[in-house]
């Protein structure tokens, strides 16, 4: 520790990102980055906002934006808040509406973000152990609490929960913040978008990184009632008036404004995933039930690290967490379809000799 750091800073445990590899040849399945490229539009819209421009400021509230998103999802702009990633906008939420008294509570298998913005932001927390088929039982959030956070589909698992259980959620803590981190939702499940107009406690995120092939730009948004946003909008402009810049903004719209490119795209990935699933169970994984654009799978007879580490050397790079009850699971994105052929390839292989190794 540098004796010149501030307190605490030593205690924290920093969120780990999925491994960025270099070089040609690499199926790279361990990020939940989409397979295909942005929309041509927002391609477009990205040389087209290179301009003189960029030597000012962008707005601050990225107004074009919003209304773009309040039209699209059926709200009205001051419903409607962006941040530089949807990390970002989490890590607002956690700071201006989930620091209370009493606990946040969030699964026990989830997005690791959420204990690292606790531990940042001195927030109390309860994980609530999923059930063991991996799914979130809401039942099990009927208790004190501070707020409630999980993202649906959840992540690592892929396993979404019916908007009707969602919302039986959100109704039943009327007094606590409800946050649904739906950063997976196109790939097969219900936004609760459309709850914000009954539920004043609701705050639905989600990011373009994902749907929208735009990882690199940084682009995130929650829905809510106009006092959460305003709560939003309260400590972003105390921490950075410009989360947004004038390209991401550009790239952002262009994107919204190309319904078919979209539709197309996470179409294509839910069909390459469910081929994916009948590929990997008939190879003997057990594989959860998705609605993500990854699934997460374990072999019986195999243990996952001794599939990763093989795989890495084969440059195909899936992910795999050294964590109580999951560490017998691998992550893996969606790729297209010729790289998960070679993903189904490799396991084929690997799981064979590891079972003549026992006959």
């Amino acid at each position: 520790m540098n004796r010149y750091w501030s307190p605490g800073v030593g205690n924290l445990t920093p969120y780990s990102p999925g491994e960025q590899p270099a070089g040609e040849h690499v199926v790279k399945l361990n990020t939940n980055e989409s397979p295909f490229g942005p929309s041509p539009l927002a391609l477009s819209a990205i040389q087209e906002a290179a301009t003189d421009s960029l030597r000012l400021y962008p707005d601050p509230n990225a107004a074009a934006l919003k209304e773009v998103l309040a039209r699209y999802h059926g709200v009205s702009p001051d419903e409607i808040f962006v941040g530089n990633g949807s990390d970002e906008v989490l890590a607002l939420a956690f700071l201006a509406l989930l620091k209370h008294d009493a606990p946040l509570l969030f699964p026990d298998v989830t997005y690791s973000f959420y204990r690292v913005y606790c531990k940042l932001y001195g927030i109390g927390l309860r994980e609530i152990p999923l059930s063991d088929s991996m799914e979130i039982n809401t039942k099990d959030y009927d208790q004190h609490c501070g707020g409630i956070i999980f993202p649906n589909p959840n992540a690592p698992t892929g396993i979404g929960l019916p908007l009707v259980a969602v919302e039986d959620l959100v109704a039943a803590h009327p007094h606590a913040v409800v946050v649904v981190d739906e950063a997976y939702i196109d790939f097969g499940g219900e936004s609760a978008i459309p709850l914000i107009h009954r539920y004043s406690n609701l705050l639905v995120i989600r990011t373009f990184s994902k749907s929208r092939s735009l990882a690199g730009l940084r682009i995130g948004f929650a829905v809510g009632h106009v006092g959460l946003i305003e709560a939003l909008n309260c400590v972003k402009n105390s921490f950075n008036a410009y989360p947004l810049d004038r390209v991401a903004i550009a790239a952002a719209i262009a994107s919204y404004n190309d319904e078919k490119y979209f539709q197309t795209n996470r179409i294509a990935i839910m069909t390459t995933r469910d081929a994916l699933v009948q590929k990997l169970s008939a190879m003997g994984f057990e594989v959860l039930p998705s609605i993500a654009n990854f699934v997460f799978m374990r072999h019986p007879a195999v243990e996952a690290p001794l599939l990763a580490k093989p795989l890495r050397e084969m440059s195909i790079f899936v992910r795999h967490f050294a964590q109580p009850r999951i560490n017998q699971y691998l992550r893996v994105t969606v790729g297209t379809a010729t790289e998960c052929a070679r993903l189904v390839d490799a396991l084929s292989d690997m799981v064979g000799k590891q079972k003549s190794a026992f006959e």
